[in-house]
């Protein structure tokens, strides 16, 4: 069976874990200390904090902008739940919009036209690591300026609406030049078990605000958020005498560990090479799929931005939802692990309930109802993406019979 999209893990990366475990850190230490220093000069972004996970690393970022009951936040209808859910827990109200027709992301002026005095930041999600347009949620933002109400002083410091990456596929990804975590304002990667760059599990929030906000200042605050309020970590607690500490604020527990963080160190020192390798699978598919009249493309490349390759989103041109999806058991049939990225957040019962409806994001059951996402991942063989694709093709025409 041709597994989806397993972890690089081989011995560099049990070497460099056994070093952590026998080093006596493998809670947050120097590694993860390290870890942040080259996720911020690989980003280019202003300061880094590494987290346990994407999700906890957005919820302490909502909580500390203020994000509060009342408050709204813009997201695109086709992402993980994760996306919404951190916006529920905050209190405030998730704002769905459609997509673009050209590709999985959120559409700006969608976006422009949902925009109230009540929005507070917006979440452009990298579906499958393909940049969001930031120039043109950028130019949303500074139009819809003399609407902006904040509520606090970090919002009034800002003076407009935040605008946030979800960035969870597309760390490497690039637009115009620059690398994903300094696109928007604020940055939030994953580092999951199935993502281009794993800790096994992990996160890093990059924060890249203007010059007037100090970004030593949001980094020293932010790794006491993370560690209950605390303002002293077990490294810092090192020191003689140093023992003594305050909890500043009642905060949260998801800091990094120096156990994950030993991974990303591994996976970060070759990353370019993962990146060469998964787009050379992405052009095969492409080459594979060239000539299929039902097949629909992805978009990953234009003249500003390129994919991280972080997932190939084929879609079947004419199909409906059931025949897609027996068209993926067919492949499931002939040894071939395939997923669907995503369910649309108005299709799942936590948001049916809340009154979001399906009708309303016709772009995104139109993305979703026909997409299948193929394994990309950097052990995959040339000659298991040629499995792959005539695995595909098989079951494509053995459910549509002309």
């Amino acid at each position: 069976m041709i597994p989806f999209s397993p972890p690089r893990i081989d011995q560099k990366v049990v070497d460099e874990v056994s070093a952590a475990l026998l080093s006596g850190w493998i809670t947050t230490g120097p590694r993860t200390k390290l870890f942040e220093k080259r996720i911020t000069e690989y980003a280019g972004c202003k300061a880094t904090v590494a987290v346990n996970s994407w999700t906890m690393g957005m919820q302490v970022l909502l909580h500390w902008w203020g994000i509060k009951a009342g408050d709204e936040v813009i997201l695109p209808a086709y992402t993980y739940c994760a996306s919404a859910n951190v916006i529920v827990h905050a209190g405030a109200k998730p704002v769905m919009v459609d997509l673009n027709s050209d590709d999985f992301n959120i559409n700006a002026e969608k976006v422009k036209a949902a925009i109230t005095p009540r929005t507070k930041a917006i979440i452009a999600v990298d579906i499958a690591g393909f940049p969001c347009d930031y120039e043109a949620l950028y130019k949303v933002i500074e139009e819809k300026k003399s609407q902006f109400q904040p509520t606090n002083d970090l919002q009034g410091k800002l003076g407009r609406i935040l605008l946030i990456s979800d960035a969870a596929h597309s760390f490497g990804a690039t637009m115009n030049g620059k690398r994903t975590g300094v696109l928007a304002d604020i940055s939030t990667f994953s580092f999951h078990a199935v993502k281009n760059l794993t800790t096994a599990e992990g996160g890093a929030v990059c924060f890249n605000l203007p010059d007037s906000f100090d970004a030593e200042a949001i980094y020293k605050h932010f790794c006491t958020l993370i560690l209950h309020g605390q303002n002293k970590d077990a490294l810092a607690k090192t020191q003689k005498g140093n023992w003594r500490y305050d909890v500043e604020e009642p905060g949260f527990k998801c800091n990094m560990t120096d156990l994950q963080a030993a991974i990303g160190l591994v996976e970060l020192d070759r990353y370019q090479e993962n990146l060469d390798r998964r787009k050379h699978i992405f052009e095969m598919y492409e080459n594979g799929f060239a000539n299929e009249s039902w097949a629909l493309l992805p978009k990953y490349k234009d003249e500003r931005r390129e994919t991280c390759y972080h997932l190939y989103l084929l879609r079947v041109k004419g199909v409906t939802e059931p025949q897609r999806d027996a068209i993926m058991q067919q492949i499931f049939d002939r040894d071939v692990s395939v997923n669907v990225h995503f369910l649309p957040l108005p299709t799942l019962t936590a948001y049916k309930k809340r009154g979001y409806k399906m009708e309303d994001y016709p772009e995104t059951w139109n993305k979703y109802s026909n997409e299948i996402s193929l394994p990309v991942y950097f052990d995959l063989t040339d000659d298991q993406v040629k499995t792959v694709i005539h695995a595909v093709k098989e079951a494509y025409a053995a459910v549509i019979k002309d």
